[in-house]
């Protein structure tokens, strides 16, 4: 075999949504790359619930999307239904959620890696991480096959793969996801070269077959019928009517008291399943022993697909012994006939705490070796994803001998992830919520693509359709923005509209964009009201018609003023950057636990120095004032992409290949 066989830029191990992001950024930025996966039917796999997007892990779907990343697009053309979540609540917790066929969703993906020309896919398992003699910097992998491939930068992408071990009542096995085994062997290495691990564990609900389920007793979740893509790219999505429902019913209790007779043989309750699970996603055996006040809980019946009946009993995630979970379903009102596919189950898997990993993804004791998805501690498929795709442009800026991209808390969803991986690190799985951006007013789900697009160009991630349809957009608000300022509407046109809504009606003629301030006034219905839509509106590329994004701005000018005055006071402390050799432990003036904390954290600057748990406002300043005497100077404002860098043979990383894949 060709000894180029053996040699890439990038390799990237593991294919679920992680893995599958670094390889198509990697890709699409230029660089020659290989993702090794062990089952490549497999690649994209929604082990468990078959949707994309939510509150939080929505905004990061359009982010990844934003930058140039695949999610979005396998999302739009494997969805079977789309709904807007928190519409009742202020715009910036807006969260858009897609249920999506499983199988579809999957092959979305497959799709979009191998319409990508410098992308190359094997499958296999990897054992070892191969680094130079001193064990300090990373030069390829080894397989189970006995194969070395050579390459400057690995990300690694375990997943619930390394060391899994799956947990069904007392019964447990090994295994990545239920029917595919688990892979040994990474873990033993990472420990040889220094890294701690621990062990995390996650679950899902049992697979059930519809035509088993009576529907009438229970309440219809349509999608809905304005529905909203999460790819800027797409502009035709299924009507409401097309979409398929899905379904609530609650558990009883009498649900409860069966699922109670197996707790004694639950590995949660009898210590066989000793791992930290997500708080926020408990298993119905957790909720049913934290909660035992409650006397139901909501169950979401979840169709997989257009392809198959098969359903999701969201909210059921269970590791009880299958008897008990079949019968308990069959107490859930229009599931007493419920023909169950296979059983819920745990399964618990190594994770590398986040503390030995830099804000690049790149880990701290081993170069150009990158961790992303859960080995580094989080749940779900946009937190993987959003890791993924930061480590793969990581990986190629530093071939590029460019600097890393660290989004800023302030910037994205994404930002806020790994900020918060790195500076406080986790103890069991991380999912995302809006409550944990402080800036979330400014990072509404509708203007990633004006936060991130033009970054995604420059590193020759996002194409040039999408550069052109954020700046279509920029426009469209421009000149709609000023179309409202010079309109005016009388008494006669709008205050019927305004009597309806509330709110005081008008003495004299008032422009538009005035009354779009109001907080009772839906801008479209104004417009429509006044005979003004279809000369107002230009409709924005990728969400929300350009008068509906410029009256969010309208009526938070005072929260985004305030937020983007704390935003300055922060970046200010960014700036500053902290050497890599910083000793904290020969600082005395700074507290005992900072010293401790720091050592550990080590943070690229102060801002981030702030964030870290531990570290007082004096702590912070002390440090400020001994940075000054050792003469380090805050860095520039923007960054620098060094887009004319070349990679090692020479060839330049800067050309977008995003690729659009049409389904038939």
């Amino acid at each position: 075999m060709h000894q180029d066989y053996f040699e890439h830029d990038v390799i990237v191990v593991g294919g679920g949504h992680s893995g599958s992001e670094a390889a198509a950024a990697a890709a699409n930025m230029g660089a020659d790359t290989l993702l090794i996966t062990m089952k490549l039917a497999d690649i994209g796999q929604m082990s468990c619930n078959p949707a994309i997007g939510g509150i939080g892990k929505g905004h990061i779907a359009r982010e990844i999307d934003a930058l140039g990343g695949i999610m979005g697009k396998a999302t739009d053309r494997a969805g079977i239904q789309f709904r807007m979540l928190n519409k009742s609540k202020g715009p910036a917790v807006w969260g858009p959620r897609a249920q999506c066929g499983r199988r579809a969703y999957a092959r979305a993906i497959r799709q979009e890696l191998e319409a990508i020309d410098n992308l190359k896919m094997r499958s296999d398992m990897v054992k070892e991480i191969l680094t130079d003699d001193a064990g300090e910097t990373v030069t390829g992998v080894r397989t189970n096959l006995g194969k070395e491939f050579r390459a400057p930068c690995v990300v690694l992408t375990t997943g619930t793969f390394s060391n899994g071990v799956i947990h069904v009542g007392e019964q447990n096995f090994g295994g990545g996801r239920i029917g595919e085994s688990a892979s040994h062997g990474i873990t033993g290495c990472l420990h040889d070269l220094g890294f701690e691990s621990g062990r995390l564990k996650t679950g899902t609900p049992p697979r059930v077959d519809g035509r088993s389920i009576d529907y009438s007793g229970m309440e219809k979740q349509p999608g809905d019928p304005d529905a909203t893509a999460f790819s800027f790219l797409t502009d035709d999505l299924p009507s409401v009517e097309e979409q398929l429902s899905c379904w609530l019913t609650d558990t009883t209790p009498e649900t409860h008291e069966v699922l109670r007779t197996g707790f004694d043989r639950s590995p949660m309750f009898t210590g066989a399943l000793d791992a930290d699970g997500p708080r926020y996603c408990p298993s119905i055996e957790d909720k049913i022993d934290r909660f035992s006040e409650k006397d139901h809980h909501q169950l979401f019946i979840e169709p997989e697909g257009r392809d198959t009946h098969e359903v999701y009993v969201n909210g059921f995630s269970s590791s009880l012994p299958e008897e008990v979970q079949f019968e308990a379903l069959r107490t859930v009102p229009g599931m007493e006939e419920a023909h169950m596919h296979r059983p819920g189950y745990a399964i618990e898997y190594d994770f590398f705490p986040p503390y030995q990993i830099e804000y690049s993804l790149e880990t701290k004791y081993v170069d150009g070796l990158f961790f992303a998805g859960q080995i580094n501690g989080t749940t779900g498929y946009e937190e993987a994803a959003a890791q993924g795709i930061m480590a793969g442009i990581n990986a190629v800026q530093k071939l590029r001998q460019a600097d890393p991209i660290v989004l800023k808390r302030s910037e994205a969803y994404i930002g806020v992830l790994i900020d918060d991986l790195v500076a406080k690190g986790t103890d069991e799985p991380y999912r995302m919520f809006t409550s944990r951006a402080e800036h979330r007013i400014l990072l509404r789900q509708d203007n990633a693509d004006q936060r991130l697009t033009e970054l995604g160009h420059k590193l020759g991630l996002a194409s040039k359709e999408r550069l052109d349809r954020t700046r279509e957009k920029e426009r469209a608000i421009d000149v709609t923005r000023e179309t409202l300022s010079e309109t005016t509407v009388s008494p006669q046109q709008v205050d019927d509209y305004l009597q309806s809504v509330g709110t005081s009606t008008l003495n004299q003629p008032r422009p538009v964009i005035e009354l779009c301030k109001r907080p009772e006034v839906d801008s479209e219905d104004l417009l429509r009201h006044a005979g003004l839509y279809d000369e107002v509106v230009t409709e924005a590329p990728g969400m929300l018609s350009a008068p509906r994004l410029i009256e969010i701005d309208l009526k938070y000018e005072g929260y985004i003023d305030r937020q983007k005055d704390m935003v300055e006071e922060m970046e200010e402390k960014e700036r500053w950057p902290i050497p890599d050799d910083f000793d904290y432990h020969a600082l005395d003036n700074i507290s005992i636990e900072a010293r401790q904390k720091l050592s550990k954290v080590e943070p690229d600057n102060l801002g981030q120095a702030s964030r870290v748990p531990g570290v007082r406002a004096s702590d912070i300043s002390v440090l400020m004032v001994l940075l000054k005497n050792e003469g380090v100077e805050p860095m520039p404002k923007d960054r620098d992409l060094n887009l004319d860098a070349m990679g090692g043979d020479g060839q330049s990383f800067g050309v977008s290949r995003e690729t659009a894949v049409e389904v038939g």
